[in-house]
């Protein structure tokens, strides 16, 4: 995929015969031992060692993965040796690059990889391994260009595939056992039609045997090198895992590792169907996930890279899932794969590092992974959003802490050390901010954030609780077309959750008719710059001419009705009731 805006993977290290930079030989299992080649009940393998020494890590992604002309066609900037060695002073341990060969390969039968494609990657596997960093590099959306045509294009696409990795085995075989080969990232195999996982997996596992086989005769360090090997689609599903776990086994090779890719549970990761909120399903996707892949493949002495991990909503933009949901969910994923011995590797296209000031877009979001590497827990909370309504009765705000074995320390706002049992009150987890600070904090009357409590505690970042002023928010009229249509809302401090559609009988409305939720950043977009709502156009696609009725839900609580009409592509709107 286009790196979601989101995504993949892997290496392993050297025998005797090489001394390896910052890394022992003796991490280094021999392919002949008989001993290690037992996979089934093995305890902790050097190749769980490698991994492990792998943690941290991040994907350089869209970029050398760009599927057009240069690296820079998917509007990042040209990769530097400043950005990888900023990457490693961040404490990252190892690096994804994932790499397209599609449009630098010449035509058949000799598929020539462009020698000066091939030397840019290898300048940034340089770059990455002098920064002491483990590398992996693969073959990326070739995986839906054109190995995805396998069933109908068989010959072709084993020859295509054979072709780049003995080109790139060759260029590589010298290099650094710090440098991982991923034999593909996400294979799919659903252009010949064929929805029969058991022929993709046969296709997928003819793949794999061959890239072994090419690598492991190439010579030099390849012999040994760690590879990385994916399941289907680099599903975490059972059903892959099981079939990942049979094929490592068979390769008979002590120098394998797994690979799995992991967006969250899919309506959260979306904010769809009403899953604005980190709850019990989706926390139940993640720790049954993960379960799985320990028990299938760590447990049984098979290492497991999460090549890429994130949210797709963020292949919108990363305020699809509101701040506070999102710091929760990386706490939580962060703790579980450490609890599961599963080395992790951040998908990064440019939303998180900037490329260009070298500087995190979202600190806080940093933070509470770093703390996730470390031996602790970060504290969180239920929510980062304290509600007072404009000219209510201010009330006592009750939070419940998520302290994850940590002691809360003192509440702050500014500079200001707030008074323990005056201004805020701790009971086991819940902690009660008082009326009358808040009264203080808000006295001014603005609608909006007035303040940000921060609590911190004995170790990990602060929980920042915004304090925000709302109103009832107010819509207006609005014309337009199914192509651009926007309603003018007055937000009045509040802030979208969700959006719901129903046509005029109460049946769904709009794309994924099978809920009345739509999804976030698809089919509506909040622009609070702007003070308007957008309907966008794929919402249009699928909504019949005539009345929808659309409800907004804020995070205060309020929810807001509005009707548009739709005729042709003309689209009215109005706002409903108070």
């Amino acid at each position: 995929m286009k790196k979601r805006h989101y995504r993949s993977f892997l290496s392993f290290a050297l025998a005797a015969v090489m001394a390896m930079t910052a890394f022992s030989a003796s991490v280094l299992a021999d392919p002949k031992n008989e001993k290690a080649s037992s996979w089934a009940g093995k305890k902790l393998s050097s190749i769980q060692a490698y991994v492990e020494d792998m943690q941290p890590g991040w994907n350089l992604g869209n970029t050398l993965d760009s599927t057009g002309s240069d690296e820079t066609s998917w509007g990042n900037p040209r990769v530097t040796k400043q950005l990888i060695q900023q990457i490693a002073a961040e404490g990252y341990k190892s690096i994804r690059i994932p790499v397209t060969w599609d449009q630098h390969i010449g035509g058949a039968p000799g598929y020539t990889i462009d020698t000066a494609y091939m030397d840019r990657v290898e300048e940034v596997v340089n770059w990455a391994l002098e920064a002491k960093l483990y590398v992996m590099i693969n073959i990326h959306h070739d995986s839906w260009i054109w190995v995805s045509h396998m069933e109908k294009k068989h010959d072709e696409v084993m020859a295509r595939y054979q072709a780049v990795w003995t080109q790139i085995a060759d260029r590589f075989k010298n290099h650094s056992n710090k440098l991982m080969f991923e034999a593909i990232n996400e294979p799919r195999f659903t252009d010949g039609g064929t929805t029969d996982h058991a022929k993709q997996h046969a296709m997928l596992k003819e793949l794999i045997t061959s890239f072994h086989s090419i690598v492991r005769s190439s010579g030099g360090n390849n012999t040994v090198r760690p590879l990385v090997i994916p399941t289907r689609e680099t599903s975490p599903a059972r059903e892959d895992l099981n079939e990942l776990y049979n094929n490592i086994v068979k390769l008979n090779d002590p120098n394998l590792i797994a690979t799995v890719h992991y967006y969250g549970f899919w309506p959260f990761s979306v904010n769809i169907a009403g899953y604005y909120k980190l709850e019990k399903d989706t926390l139940n996707d993640l720790t049954t996930t993960f379960d799985n892949v320990h028990k299938t493949l760590v447990a049984k002495g098979i290492p497991v890279i999460l090549g890429e991990y994130g949210l797709l909503g963020f292949d919108k933009h990363t305020g699809v899932i509101e701040q506070g949901e999102k710091l929760k969910f990386f706490e939580i994923l962060t703790h579980v794969l450490k609890e599961k011995n599963i080395t992790h590797m951040l998908w990064d296209n440019g939303q998180h590092f900037n490329r260009k000031t070298y500087r995190w877009n979202d600190q806080e979001l940093i933070d509470i992974m770093k703390a996730g590497w470390k031996n602790g827990r970060a504290a969180t909370a239920e929510t980062d959003l304290i509600h007072l309504k404009k000219g209510g009765k201010v009330k006592d705000a009750k939070v419940k802490l998520n302290l994850n074995g940590n002691k809360l320390t003192g509440l702050w706002v500014g500079g200001e050390h707030l008074v323990a049992g005056k201004d805020y009150a701790l009971s086991g987890e819940e902690l009660t901010i008082k009326a009358a600070r808040l009264s203080k904090l808000t006295a001014s009357g603005q609608l909006g954030q007035n303040a940000v409590l921060n609590a911190k505690f004995n170790q990990g970042p602060d929980w920042r609780f915004k304090v925000v002023v709302f109103d009832r928010p107010v819509l207006g009229h609005a014309t337009g077309t199914t192509e651009k249509f926007a309603v003018p809302v007055d937000f009045k401090g509040n802030q979208l959750a969700t959006m719901e559609a129903v046509y005029a009988d109460g049946k769904n409305a709009g794309p994924q008719d099978w809920t009345s939720f739509k999804e976030f950043g698809y089919a509506f977009s909040p622009s609070y710059d702007s003070k308007e709502i957008q309907l966008l156009p794929e919402f249009f696609k699928e909504v019949k001419d005539g009345e929808v009725q659309l409800k907004f839900h804020f995070w205060s609580g309020e929810i807001v009705s509005y009707q548009i009409t739709k005729s042709g592509t003309s689209v009215t709107g109005q706002p409903v009731g108070k």
